[in-house]
């Protein structure tokens, strides 16, 4: 018979994250570290919006784009949280979820071989989606001694007639780190002077806890060369709602809606009712889980200066990202042998590109009670292998 499988699917590698969440699922007693998801439930008054819309039988198809008044409401977010305004009626395409929001963008924008420059350590999906687009991913290694941000030079070194994108994750997952205003503007300055085009992955705009977020697009001349995606999985604690969006130019805007028409159609109805109310009385919600988050990551810091653990000090998203080098194992053999021995799950640095060896991402999207007993048999963890050495 003949192969029935695609060679550029077959060689991409399956998510590093989602291998140690099965590997989970088949263990008891393990305490878990390792997935993205805030440990709240959807605030009450989003949750009572979906329901009424199904009670009000709203369950019907909705335009492609999205509800023009979740569209509205984006629109008025993002005039009031960064200060720049987007056309809800060409400029905002209601997604499923920041990722669909990243694929459509890629797929969109790019011709083959085409070069989409990549920071990692970075989310799992840029580089796949890139090669599924017909792109050339090209890694740029971040650095822990530039606290994993992204400079102008890393960025100009790596530009060359092919490049066409870049993707800007931050705030970081994995490694928490944040862009401030500095450091945006000398990038927009290789930006413009190269003439390429920015994909900005915002997901965890909200959660940041040294300043307040800054959007590249608030940088003049960037907004019109600038794919903003965002979404309500993270700061509203709607992962399974399936909900992002993505802003941006009318003529890229209108390439992606194609593609939407095509794949998906539109985004879950309910899910985008409730978001209206998210966006229209959410903030009190958001501030209140940004707290206990920024409760947990100081914890967390606290407790690696303890155990002796060398972690830089993330100020965005919900993780923590230490180094553990210094036990001359690999990343993928200190989570097994944690797992195994411990019961704790956390995330290879490797999930997220080569670049992330010597490190483990831990989520503190968990409550502290767990966090605590999780740390306490890190530290016990440590200390044999530091006694084994």
């Amino acid at each position: 018979m003949r192969n029935p499988l695609s060679e550029k699917v077959v060689e991409i590698k399956p998510s590093g994250i989602r291998k140690f969440f099965d590997i989970v699922n088949e263990m008891d007693d393990v305490i878990s570290l390792s997935v993205g998801e805030p440990d709240f439930d959807t605030p009450w008054h989003i949750r009572d919006e979906g329901i009424y819309s199904l009670e009000k039988g709203r369950t019907f198809y909705t335009s492609n784009a999205g509800l023009k008044e979740l569209k509205e409401e984006v629109a008025n977010y993002l005039k009031r949280k960064q200060g720049v305004s987007y056309d809800p009626k060409d400029e905002v395409l209601i997604t499923v979820g920041g990722s669909e929001a990243i694929d459509g963008a890629l797929r969109a924008m790019l011709n083959p071989g085409d070069e989409v420059l990549i920071p990692q350590p970075s989310f799992v999906s840029y580089e796949p989606c890139t090669i599924l687009a017909d792109g050339v991913p090209v890694i740029i290694e971040l650095k822990a001694e530039n606290e994993f941000r992204l400079t102008a030079q890393e960025l100009e070194e790596a530009i060359t007639d092919k490049t066409k994108i870049l993707v800007l994750p931050f705030p970081n997952n994995p490694t928490g780190a944040i862009m401030e205003k500095e450091d945006l503007e000398a990038i927009a300055e290789v930006v413009i002077k190269n003439d390429i085009y920015v994909i900005s992955d915002e997901i965890y705009s909200e959660l940041t806890y040294k300043e307040k977020h800054i959007s590249i697009v608030e940088i003049p001349g960037m907004q019109e060369r600038t794919i903003l995606i965002n979404g309500f999985s993270k700061a509203f604690a709607m992962t399974g709602w399936r909900l992002g969006y993505a802003c941006g130019p009318k003529a890229i805007l209108e390439q992606m809606l194609k593609i939407h028409q095509f794949a998906i159609m539109c985004a879950p109805t309910t899910s985008q009712y409730a978001a209206v109310e998210a966006l229209r009385n959410g903030d009190e919600d958001v501030e209140e889980m940004r707290e206990a988050y920024n409760q947990r990551r100081r914890y967390l810091m606290h407790a690696f200066r303890e155990m002796g653990l060398e972690c830089f000090e993330p100020f965005g998203a919900f993780y923590v990202f230490p180094c553990i080098k210094e036990f001359g194992i690999t990343s993928e053999e200190f989570a097994t042998r944690f797992l195994k021995e411990e019961k704790v799950a956390v995330v290879p640095g490797t999930a997220f590109g080569d670049c992330g060896e010597g490190y483990l991402r831990i989520s503190y999207a968990y409550s502290l009670e767990n966090l605590k007993i999780a740390i306490g048999r890190l530290a016990d963890f440590i200390d044999r292998l530091r006694k084994e050495r």
